[in-house]
Order: C-alpha cells, then structure tokens, then sequence
C-alpha cells in the first residue's frame, strides 16, 4: 500500500470494520511520512463474470457499468445512495451465485429491473424505458400497465 499523497510506503491501519453485508472490509489508513489519511476497500476476488450482448459479442462484467445505470434511473427519486450500493450487491451476488461464468445482458437487465420495481416505481419506469427501446408511446403504455397489474397482485 502506498500513500496517495506523497508514494510513501510506511502505512499503518487506524480502523477496519465489515461493510457491506460483510461482503467488504472498510480500513482507514494513515500514512507515516505525511499524516495523510485515507480510506481504501477490500472485496474478495470473485472468478470473472462475462457478459453476452445483445449482439453476442462477450465482455467482463463492469460493476461500474452497473452502477451508473442504476445511478441515473434512479437520479431526483427518494433512493439514497445506501440504498443503491445494496442494490448493486444483491444484483452482483445474485449473478455470481447463479453459477454460470457467462450471463446475457438481458438477464442482468431483467433482474435490475425486478429490484428496481421494488424499490421504486419512478427509477423502474426509467430504466425500463431504456433497456426495452421503448420506440413509441405504445410500448411505454404496454409497459406501465404491465407494471400496474403486477403491482396490484401483490
């Protein structure tokens, strides 16, 4: 570990504590040479997910990807930035422990859409609209509807 301030090396650790559902170690650092102080994160090295396309080209699976999408659906909605981050958890565990190292996209889409309906309605519609290239009005009716009578099942 290096300082990201001055490159130093003489690191020591003030805090740690899980984060996460103990899926993280949160440490607090301080580096010797300058006083700086600063956060970094550990995450167990899972085996690499590959993503199908919609075009079937392959790519490894990009949790920033993820999270931006689900960032900007849910932008000026009640969801707090917490709320998110478990989201994007219990999205990625719930693809990693399917088993398989390669998951289309459209499965992926399909489960974020599932959480999102659950947690809100307004970053659900947006993403959906998105990931189904709703073209006309109609579609995005067809899709509201279907929202609706899913809702008032429950």
């Amino acid at each position: 570990m290096i300082c990201n301030r001055c490159n130093g090396s003489n690191i020591k650790v003030i805090e740690s504590r899980d984060v996460i559902d103990d899926q993280a170690i949160r440490r607090r650092r301080m580096c010797i040479d300058c006083g700086n102080r600063f956060t970094t994160y550990e995450r167990i090295e899972r085996p690499q997910l590959v993503i199908i396309k919609r075009d079937n080209s392959r790519e490894l699976f990009n949790r920033q990807k993820l999270e931006s999408g689900i960032y900007r659906a849910c932008e000026k909605t009640s969801v707090t930035s917490i709320q998110i981050d478990n989201l994007i958890n219990l999205i990625e565990q719930e693809l990693y422990d399917s088993g398989d190292s390669e998951v289309s996209s459209n499965t992926i889409g399909e489960v974020v859409m599932k959480h999102l309906s659950e947690l809100n309605e307004v970053a659900y519609v947006r993403f959906a609209s998105v990931y189904r290239r709703f073209k006309d009005i109609k579609s995005f009716e067809k899709e509201l509807n279907y929202f609706k009578n899913r809702q008032s099942k429950n």
